[in-house]
């Protein structure tokens, strides 16, 4: 049974980490590999689907991460990412971290991917850390929270976008319904996760190499004019480009130059050649220090990324294996509520692929048949399918160990923390779906 071998998979990987302390590139491959013969995928062609699976995340993972890591680390040895810090504190107070971890993750995580904004936002999260010596995962868990649940639940992330499509919903509407779904979900489960005695117990240190360790003074740190602007240059680039998208469905040399200067990676880019002027020659730091930065954090990255790529290879083995073909078949025959089997499906293949992308374009061609006499509104239904796509992120899911990796966990850590989080957040999502789809019908009376 295909989901057996999924499951199997799962714990010899994580009896190789755990136990035999493997390195984690090298475990995720040895189990890649193990599937894929137990799948019967051919000899032959293995080694091109771990190619595949490895090439297809670090192409859309590396520039993004090693770009941001580059803007974080020329931010944060100006000082820039202190300031910014020393603002926020400033405003909400040493009490008031977390509060500012969310509010700061959804107004930057509602345009923008979760690496993206991940990667953007964790240098200010570990300035906090280092500046009010509270513990990493208390400041750094809100932001990941927040960021995961505007990626999953709202347009115009990938997910949500492509479902919206599928099912002729409208993605203004499907955005606006689901604010009012996602912002008291993340919020929620943001402010209790960091407070669970269980999470309360780790104790992980920022990895070395991502942030600088220097204290500045007032006189040595960049305007808050200019930190600012950087950090939210990217942002504006991607989320502009987005409301344009959403905006007009035309097409011209115009929108496609919009498209590209918004795409994340040339507006991280961009944003890297911003830093380097405005935090190197701008305020006297010669352009080797700055270049010395870059090289920092590009040592930092290097096993990030390696462990990110074998991720990849392990989701697409499973994909090739014929795993979804098998969910999809599996559930055909269900006869439950259209919102809950969306919901269900997602989840299911979210646990077995780790692919939220999979999870949702499978999940929604399973129930468009069902939607047209069903009598549901076809945004709530959008909300179904990318609600349950959080759920259960673990070890083969890409995500998972940029989260463990930037969080310095070990696996199981890991497991309990962002497996927890993501799972209590896909049913907080199908709670409100449920009652806004209610709530709809009783208007409609």
């Amino acid at each position: 049974m295909p989901l057996v071998v999924v499951g199997i998979s799962v714990v010899i990987l994580l009896l190789l980490m755990t136990r035999l302390r493997l390195n984690g590139f090298v475990a995720l491959l040895l189990v890649a590999v193990g599937v894929a013969l137990v799948r019967g995928i051919p000899v032959a062609t293995i080694p091109d689907v771990l190619s595949e699976g490895i090439g297809g995340q670090i192409g859309d993972t590396m520039l993004i991460i090693g770009l941001g890591a580059m803007v974080g680390r020329v931010m944060g040895d100006s000082g820039a990412a202190q300031r910014i810090a020393g603002r926020l504190l400033d405003v909400f107070g040493t009490r008031g971290v977390q509060l500012a971890m969310i509010v700061t993750s959804v107004l930057i995580g509602v345009t923008m991917f979760y690496e993206v904004a991940f990667i953007i936002i964790v240098p200010i999260a570990f300035t906090l850390v280092r500046v009010t010596g509270v513990k990493l995962l208390w400041v750094g868990l809100p932001m990941s929270i927040t960021l995961s649940t505007m990626h999953s639940f709202l347009p115009p992330h990938p997910g949500p976008t492509a479902v919206a499509a599928t099912f002729h919903a409208s993605v203004g509407l499907t955005l606006f319904y689901g604010l009012f779904i996602a912002v008291p979900a993340g919020a929620l489960v943001a402010m209790v996760w960091p407070r669970l005695p269980f999470i309360r117990a780790m104790d992980p240190q920022i990895p070395g190499g991502l942030v600088s360790d220097r204290e500045f003074t007032d006189e040595e740190m960049p305007g808050f004019g200019w930190s600012l602007s950087v950090a939210l240059f990217p942002v504006a680039l991607i989320a502009g480009a987005a409301v344009v998208d959403l905006a007009t469905d035309s097409d011209n040399g115009l929108l496609h130059v919009i498209a590209f200067v918004g795409s994340a990676p040339i507006a991280l880019l961009l944003a890297l050649c911003l830093a380097i002027w405005a935090f190197g020659p701008r305020v006297g730091r010669s352009l080797e220090d700055v270049g010395d930065s870059c090289a920092s954090a590009a040592k930092a990255m290097a096993m990030i990324l390696l462990v990110i790529g074998a991720g990849g290879a392990y989701k697409n083995v499973l994909v090739e294996g014929g795993i979804s073909d098998y969910i999809k078949d599996l559930t055909d025959s269900w006869s439950i509520s259209p919102l809950v089997l969306a919901w269900l499906i997602a989840f299911i293949l979210r646990i077995a692929l780790g692919s939220a992308t999979v999870a949702v374009v499978t999940a929604s061609g399973v129930v468009l048949p069902l939607l047209a006499g069903s009598g549901i509104h076809p945004e709530m239904m959008v909300l179904a399918v990318a609600c349950g796509s959080i759920a259960c992120s673990h070890v083969n899911d890409p995500g998972f160990w940029l989260f463990k990796e930037y969080f310095n966990l070990s696996v199981i850590e890991a497991i309990k923390v962002r497996t927890t989080y993501t799972t209590v957040l896909a049913l907080l999502g199908l709670g409100g779906v449920l009652a806004g789809e209610w709530f709809l019908d009783t208007l409609s009376l």
